[in-house]
């Protein structure tokens, strides 16, 4: 056991200045030895407070025994209480030298909590855990590659899947460990998302209403059990990544909020402070102190917890001032502009700081705007962000496909128009919890038609995502064809793999993510235009696709097809860049996917000399009814 350094008045300089980075080195609740004796170290930013004690159940929760002391006019507050350890829990009894409030608080920086409805924060020593996925961190880097694949698997781990046998109760992180690796690895997905994992008091928040910004939420273990998931996906070949909610925060009682008797992380005027939609909290992201507790928070699960990247979460409503907000009920900034200066020079600190300390990591934004350069370096104008989540696309898709096949002509464009602003961003394709939530319905029931027509649908829906350039992400439920919306409070359908048309599905999302993996022509060149090319993105009337997919300067285009009406096409001429035999390397039609099996083109086409579509070779293809077909130069 170490004694951490007390706080110097360097590291207070640093936290005034915002650029105390590794705050959560020193503020806190810190196993420590003073003298030869055993104990705990608190430290605690509250500078408007008149005294503040920690208190417990090893002091019987009184405010007399372990009041702490504050170093001169910095607002930190320290104390050391011998004889506790790991697994105590506390708070901070805070009272105002501003009014007459006292008020139990959690420790913004405390690293595990109570499990709720409790909410007192909890001692842990996070360097006991002995980490096994050196490989995986010393390689990451590649992996992570703008030309490198990338397929996300979004978890609700509450809801991914129960014990039904036992209350149906949700899995520890012990016990989805290696059932979540195991999973994502014969499906062939490269990360794990989670919805955010941080502690939070409401279950059907879905973790982002987050109270306790470095405690991993203690619904499902401790932070050791934590870094055993992480360890375990990691062994597996697996990355992680996290949800992560710094535009807003909830007002529970023990949280952030007044936390000092004053408006210490909000600002104070509700036109800036309070999120109208979500009836929380915004933190005040011009202080300091404020966006360097967010930009420490975030190396936090880098540091400490090997998380690969973080997907921020609402940028948009931390970007706009009058975001969600009608006249008269938002502040102008200095200009008189709509943007808010402090939370985008907050952004840009926090990629900035981000890729300069872990450069192996990923960023992503869930940006719904036409904000530009979300996705660009700082030192040209952008966010810095290594990814935009591409929300045009989503809406674009999912109202085409929603569509009964005969109007889907006149809804052509929907499947077209992203080409047209494709390469300003690198982009993310989410097909994610917020559509199938809410009463929008499963992704499959999205679909028109009886159920062979909505699979189908849904097998031509998802291998155009895989088709597209841009990063792939799938909710859960989603690749086991699951019926019903998405519950936060049940588990997963994991009963339809009994079924063999579910078991279809499951298969086609599978080999989509092998195809995806293993062809350089998808993933190589995902973020500039010289690794795709439309064939023909005009037959509307027929609602026909196709395109072409390659890596430059590195083997065989990859051609797909698509037919998004229930009647096949046959003899259907395609134009190709070169002569010779086609191989055919994927069909969703097939039996295997719960298709009709037709075998129009058995293993492939051998081009014939007729100018089509610009080009001198063409294929004459039997096209399936709600189909996708991808196929290679033999």
């Amino acid at each position: 056991m170490t004694a951490p350094v007390s706080l110097t008045d360097y590291d207070i300089y640093l936290q005034r200045q915002g650029t105390f980075y590794r705050s959560y080195e020193k503020f806190g609740a810190h196993p420590a030895s003073v003298d030869g004796r055993a104990g705990t170290r608190f430290a605690l930013w509250a500078p408007n407070a008149r005294e503040v004690s920690v208190v417990g159940d090893f002091n019987q929760w009184s405010p007399e025994k372990n009041k702490m002391a504050v170093l001169g006019d910095s607002g930190v507050w320290e104390c050391f209480i011998p004889g506790i350890g790991p697994g105590e829990t506390y708070k901070y009894l805070v009272a105002s030298q501003c009014n007459d409030s006292r008020a139990e608080k959690a420790d913004p920086y405390g690293f595990a909590a109570e499990v709720r409805p409790k909410s007192a924060s909890r001692v842990w020593d996070l360097s006991k855990y002995v980490w096994g996925d050196r490989d995986w961190m010393s390689r990451r880097g590649g992996l992570h590659r703008l030309d490198s694949p990338i397929s996300i698997y979004e978890v609700h781990l509450g809801s991914w899947m129960r014990v039904p046998e036992d209350g149906n109760r949700w899995l520890t992180y012990r016990e989805a460990a290696a059932r979540l690796a195991d999973y994502v690895s014969r499906m062939g997905y490269t990360h794990v998302e989670f919805l955010p994992l941080a502690e939070h008091a409401l279950d059907i928040s879905w973790g982002y209403q987050t109270i306790g910004y470095f405690a991993p939420t203690s619904r499902f273990g401790t932070p050791d059990d934590f870094m055993f998931l992480v360890d375990t996906l990691h062994q597996a070949g697996i990355g992680v990544l996290l949800d992560w909610v710094p535009a807003h925060f909830p007002k529970d009682g023990h949280g952030l909020g007044l936390f000092d008797g004053t408006h210490l992380y909000e600002h104070d005027d509700p036109r800036q402070g309070e999120h109208p939609d979500w009836g929380t909290y915004v933190f005040n992201f011009g202080r300091t102190e404020v966006a360097n507790f967010l930009i420490s928070n975030a190396l936090f699960w880098l540091d400490k917890y090997h998380i690969d990247g973080l997907r921020v979460d609402a940028v948009a409503s931390m970007i706009y001032l009058d975001y969600s907000r009608k006249e008269g009920e938002w502040v102008p900034n200095e200009y008189g502009g709509r943007e808010n200066l402090g939370a985008l020079a907050f952004l840009r600190r926090l990629n900035e700081t981000v890729y300069k300390e872990y450069p192996d990591t990923l960023t992503m934004a869930e940006e719904s705007t036409s904000w530009p350069m979300v996705s660009r370096p700082t030192y040209l104008g952008g966010l810095g962000f290594g990814y935009k989540w591409d929300m045009g696309w989503m809406h674009d898709t999912l109202d085409y496909m929603s569509k009964d096949p005969v109007y889907r002509k006149f809804s052509h464009d929907r499947l077209t128009f992203r080409m047209l602003y494709a390469w300003f961003e690198n982009y993310v394709l989410p097909l994610s919890h917020d559509e199938v939530c809410h009463g929008k319905g499963s992704l499959l029931n999205k679909m028109p038609g009886d159920d062979w027509q909505k699979m189908a649908n849904f097998r031509a829906m998802t291998g155009y995502m895989f088709a597209q350039p841009g990063k792939k992400l799938l909710f859960m439920g989603a690749d086991i064809g699951q019926w019903r919306e998405w519950n936060c409070e049940e588990s997963l359908e994991w009963h339809l793999m009994d079924f063999a048309p579910h078991q279809g599905i499951n298969r086609w999302i599978r080999d989509l993510n092998t195809f995806y993996r293993g062809e350089r022509a998808l993933h190589g060149a995902e973020v500039s235009p010289e690794g795709f090319e439309w064939v023909d993105c005009n037959d509307g009337d027929n609602s026909v696709i196709s395109l072409l997919r390659k890596a430059p300067g590195t083997g065989d285009p990859i051609l797909l097809v698509f037919n998004f009406t229930p009647l096949p096409r046959h003899t259907y001429a395609v134009g190709v860049p070169r002569a010779g035999h086609w191989q055919e390397v994927l069909n969703s039609d097939a039996s295997i996917y719960g298709g009709s099996g037709q075998q129009g083109n058995p293993g492939g086409v051998t081009s014939v000399p007729i100018p089509t579509h610009g080009r001198d070779q063409c294929l004459y293809l039997t096209i399936p009814p709600l189909g996708m077909l991808a196929f290679k130069p033999a």
